[in-house]
């Protein structure tokens, strides 16, 4: 199946190298290019895009808002954002996570990382790498957030092996490092990640760290 593919940035140079990429895969086409957020949300709509590769600043709506109605629109339930950023981790991807971002990445990023983390993410897993998790952890902890003193309801619908999980995954390691870690399976501790996301409402891997972190499972050091 091909995956289709939404380019939003507001510099068509960079767009034409990107569609050239793309196109150039096999498994991958661009469907559509938006220039604006509010142009991105409307193709989202009319396009039938899988992804939106979203760039954070642009006229007319901003990529973070952009990605916001995109996701909370029930309509779009199948589609994914990947952030892209002029850094690997900014001022922004912790707001763009919250916004239902599916993963973000450098513009910087070499051709094949692209082209594989378009087809992570339309295969409905989060594109968030342990250096990004780090970097993530320390922009909550910079925010000086205050950890609760009771763990919210929804953790008690959890397992203790997803829990255990959820820890791990917090801390920023890969399923195939929780895998060796517990001496499970990838598949088996991919299940339960997914069993996680579904009992706390999480979209994906990307907020399941964020929930990790203000639910108290995860510090900064750990």
């Amino acid at each position: 199946m091909t995956i289709r593919v939404l380019l939003a940035d507001d510099q068509a140079l960079i767009r034409a190298g990107f569609r050239a990429l793309i196109d150039s895969a096999p498994d991958l086409t661009v469907v559509a290019e938006a220039s604006t957020g509010a142009e991105a949300v409307a193709l989202a709509r009319r396009s039938r895009a899988d992804v939106v590769l979203m760039d954070i600043r642009m006229p007319d709506l901003d990529g973070i808002t952009a990605t916001s109605r995109i996701t909370g629109d029930d309509d779009l339930a199948g589609v994914r954002v990947i952030i892209l950023t002029t850094f690997e981790i900014d001022e922004f991807v912790l707001r763009a996570i919250r916004a239902g971002a599916s993963g973000f990445l450098g513009k910087g990023v070499e051709p094949a990382e692209l082209l594989d983390a378009i087809r992570i993410v339309a295969n409905g897993e989060a594109l968030l790498s342990p250096r990004a998790t780090r970097g993530l952890l320390a922009q909550l902890a910079g925010g000086g957030m205050a950890l609760p003193i009771v763990e919210p309801a929804a953790f008690k619908l959890l397992t203790g092996r997803e829990r255990e999980i959820m820890t791990l995954v917090g801390t920023g390691l890969s399923n195939d490092e929780i895998a060796d870690r517990l001496f499970l399976s990838p598949l088996t501790v991919k299940t339960h990640v997914n069993r996680a996301m579904m009992k706390l409402g999480a979209r994906d891997r990307a907020q399941l760290v964020v929930l990790a972190y203000e639910g108290g499972l995860v510090r900064v050091g750990m």
